[in-house]
């Protein structure tokens, strides 16, 4: 199945269920979260922003205004004797419309 966003542009809906990998939930998510009503999400590296929109818009039915992007590298790290270097990660900053709200507390809102 395929989803159209507002641009025209379709997505597989497979794709864009594998898009998110996972919510960041830290201190500096939290404090984001209050201030900007942003939430950070771990993304897949060759995603894109619109795919990114397209995905939280339709996992959690809300509206986006606006994605965000950064690559963090990944850490050298000594493993015994060996040397070895975590995975890059990308993150997304996903602002959310005036009146959306993302819970992942698993409380009802």
């Amino acid at each position: 199945m395929s989803r159209i966003n507002p641009n025209g542009i379709k997505y597989d809906e497979g794709r864009l269920a594998t898009v998110l990998v996972a919510p960041i939930i830290s201190e500096k998510a939290t404090r984001i979260g209050e201030k900007q009503n942003q939430v950070m999400f771990k993304v897949l590296r060759d995603a894109t922003k619109p795919e990114i929109k397209a995905a939280v818009e339709l996992m959690f039915k809300v509206e986006v205004a606006s994605v965000t992007t950064s690559v963090q590298k990944g850490k050298v790290k000594r493993f015994g004797r060996s040397i070895g270097r975590r995975d890059h990660v990308k993150k997304a900053f996903v602002a959310l419309k005036p009146g959306q709200e993302l819970n992942f507390s698993g409380e009802a809102a």
